[in-house]
C-alpha cells in the first residue's frame, strides 16, 4: 500500500510541474519582457525628449525663441508633408 501512495504523490508532483510550465512559467516570462520594454521605451523616450530640447536650446542662442520654434516648425511641416505622401493609398 506504501508503493501505491509513493506513485500517487509523484504522479501529482508531474501534473503540478506540468501545469506550472504551461501557466506560471509563460506568464512570468511575458512579465519581465513587458517589464524590459517599458523601461526601454521609457529611456527611449526620454532621451528623445532632451534631444528635442537642446537642440531647441542651441537653435535658440542664434535665432532668438521665434526663430527657434519657426525652424523646428518647418522641419516638423517637412516631414509630416514627407510622411503624407508616403502613406498608403489602400487604407484611405
Amino acid at each position: 500500500m506504501h508503493e501505491y501512495a509513493a506513485r500517487f504523490a509523484d504522479l501529482l508532483e508531474q501534473v503540478a510541474v506540468k501545469v506550472r510550465s504551461l501557466t506560471v512559467d509563460r506568464v512570468a516570462k511575458f512579465i519581465k519582457v513587458a517589464g524590459l520594454g517599458i523601461v526601454a521605451a521609457t529611456l527611449g523616450l526620454t532621451s528623445l525628449a532632451f534631444l528635442v530640447w537642446t537642440i531647441f536650446g542651441a537653435l535658440e542662442i542664434p535665432l532668438t525663441t521665434a526663430g527657434a520654434f519657426a525652424v523646428f516648425g518647418v522641419v516638423l511641416g517637412v516631414a509630416g508633408g514627407f510622411l503624407w505622401f508616403r502613406r498608403s493609398r489602400n487604407g484611405t
